[in-house]
């Protein structure tokens, strides 16, 4: 193994591989390569922002990861991968955006050249770093090949997470619990939301002490007033207003681990409706945490919360959380299990959510969330410190 700055151990690593190569043989699958950048990182350690042009994992049932990328980018994949140099590849730039050549030209010779040219490959079909255009001339170039959608085939080895990466998003909710109340402390009428973001963002990347932080893979979410009616509009140059709502919906980030985090500022007098949907939301996250037990399912997670919304008269629907931890733009959900009545995934030990059952209302959001970890026993554990409430601000 390589001296590198990958983050975790080699047992951490190869933990990993075992679990993957263990999927991979139940789906039939001789090889498989990952573009997802949260799934490379998680089997390689390879981080750097370059996710923007093709690059990839190759892993195969024996022997070390293959990073496969761009040749500038190589030189990234030595420093923060675990594996040996000549497992970390690259293409000339001639491939980059030309209408002449393709990257996955080069990939399919070295898939050919380690004997994969008649294999049955698993590819991620549905992520947004594979593209229609890639996929073609991967087939074009290997027709003896099957390529077979392995869409999340890695990502759901990911769900439970080991106490290394529990450390890490412990670190990450420190830095979420800084960005949130600098949120709640700097709001006030007449502060440009721009300014606001600059604040937040600032406090993020400067974190906590020694925990030092990384960008987080979705930006700040800070919408006010009718606005914040809907679920991911970011921020603009306007002053805040005095009889709005403003929701923040944040995440830190240590090492590209989250823990997203959630809170509602009022600029104000809030009326009489929010303040009865707050005391049924946080009624409704009390249930959902108790409810967060391992042996138990997502599903009951979302029943418990709804159940105590239709007993205030509050009617929601769709998604209510998902699991969360190692990141990259534009989205820091795992895209696995989901917290709703029709997911049925029993919750194990070691599984971090952002239990997120937000409301969105004719005239303003109420974002009231928590990173929660799956216990060996009792009550999910919220990772997160800041009081569980809407911030009134007169």
């Amino acid at each position: 193994m390589a001296q590198t700055n990958a983050p975790f151990s080699q047992a951490e690593y190869q933990r990993r591989l075992t679990l993957t190569r263990t999927a991979m043989a139940q789906a039939g699958l001789d090889a498989i390569f990952v573009t997802d950048p949260s799934n490379q990182a998680w089997l390689t350690g390879y981080d750097g922002w370059s996710f923007y042009v093709h690059q990839g994992v190759i892993l195969t049932m024996e022997g070390e990861p293959i990073w496969w990328g761009r040749y500038m980018d190589m030189m990234g994949g030595r420093r923060t991968c675990w594996m040996g140099h000549e497992n970390i590849l690259g293409y000339g730039d001639h491939f980059v955006q030309s209408t002449v050549v393709h990257p996955m030209q080069d990939l399919a010779a070295h898939l050919k050249a380690r004997g994969l040219d008649k294999a049955r490959i698993g590819v991620e079909m549905e992520n947004y770093y594979y593209s229609a255009k890639a996929h073609a001339v991967l087939r074009e170039e290997m027709p003896e090949a099957t390529l077979e959608d392995a869409t999340a085939l890695v990502n759901w080895q990911r769900l439970v997470k080991s106490e290394d990466e529990i450390a890490f998003i412990r670190k990450a909710a420190r830095i979420s619990e800084k960005v949130v109340q600098t949120a709640i402390d700097r709001a006030a009428p007449g502060v440009r939301k721009n300014d606001l973001v600059a604040d937040i963002m600032h406090a993020g990347i400067t974190g906590v002490g020694e925990v030092w932080g990384d960008y987080p893979a979705i930006v700040p979410l800070t919408p006010s007033g009718l606005d914040a009616t809907a679920a991911h509009l970011t921020w603009d140059g306007a002053p805040m207003r005095e009889g709005e709502a403003t929701f923040f919906e944040l995440s830190g980030c240590y090492r590209r681990y989250h823990a997203p985090l959630c809170r509602t500022v009022f600029l104000g007098k809030p009326s009489e409706e929010m303040l009865r949907a707050e005391q049924a939301q946080l009624e409704g996250i009390e249930a959902g945490l108790n409810a967060a037990r391992a042996g138990n399912r997502t599903c009951d997670i979302a029943n418990a919360f709804m159940d105590v919304l239709a007993n205030h008269g509050i009617e929601r629907s769709g998604r209510m959380g998902y699991p969360i931890g190692l990141s990259y733009p534009p989205d820091w959900g795992e895209r696995t299990a989901s917290i709703r009545s029709e997911d049925e995934t029993v919750l194990e030990p070691g599984m971090v959510f952002h239990f997120m059952p937000a409301l969105w209302m004719d005239s303003w959001g109420l974002e009231t969330t928590e990173t929660i970890l799956i216990r060996d026993s009792g009550a999910a554990e919220p990772m997160c410190n800041i009081d569980r409430k809407l911030f009134v601000k007169g």
